[in-house]
């Protein structure tokens, strides 16, 4: 589970589908009354209350976005919006959310560069082309998108090297430098083996 806060009064939570099957849940639960889930919800407030020091009272409203075989991101606002819908100014940015617009889009980032490489590696013995590649801020991140009936496959091979990602296509082509457009599987093997 990941906590950022947006504004002063706004916060978001991006849980994998990891965290949900640790806890015994899966997305589905989201629309059952059940009491794991009632649980887990209460637990992230409580975390989200202790990092960043605030306290929950009155209403809260919940926006919750699924990402294929990603997670989901929940966005969180506290109580009567009193404060001005200014950014909270921590690290200097916003993260837009995640829009599918009409075609799958998987994002994973990596540490390094070697991961992505070996990676490109599997991806091209499984038969998966495609893919564009990414850096920012020293961050290295591939997206898949268009995938068929095999993406649990896919995914679990990006999860063996890196980590999903809730950053959005939209802010990597804005502030991100692309290397490789829509064909990184191959190029990277093509230069790498």
């Amino acid at each position: 589970m990941r906590l950022e806060r947006l504004t002063n009064n706004k916060i978001k939570i991006f849980l994998t589908t990891d965290d949900l099957s640790d806890r015994g849940l899966s997305k589905e639960d989201i629309w059952k009354d059940s009491m794991k889930w009632n649980q887990l919800f209460h637990d992230m407030l409580e975390e989200a209350s202790d990092e960043f020091g605030f306290e929950i009272l009155g209403t809260v409203a919940v926006e919750i976005f699924s990402l294929q075989a990603q997670g989901m991101v929940m966005i969180v606002t506290m109580g009567e919006i009193e404060y001005d819908e200014e950014p909270f100014d921590d690290d200097g940015y916003i993260e837009m959310q995640v829009t599918l617009e009409g075609r799958e889009i998987i994002l994973f980032e990596f540490e390094n560069i070697e991961d992505v490489i070996q990676l490109a590696k599997r991806l091209k013995d499984a038969g998966v082309r495609g893919g564009s590649l990414y850096v920012l801020d020293g961050t290295y991140y591939m997206s898949m998108y268009g995938l068929e009936s095999d993406s649990e496959q896919i995914v679990s091979l990006l999860a063996e090297y890196g980590s999903p990602s809730i950053l959005s296509i939209h802010r990597l082509n804005e502030y991100g430098k692309l290397i490789i457009d829509e064909n990184a599987v191959d190029t990277l093997v093509y230069y790498f083996f």
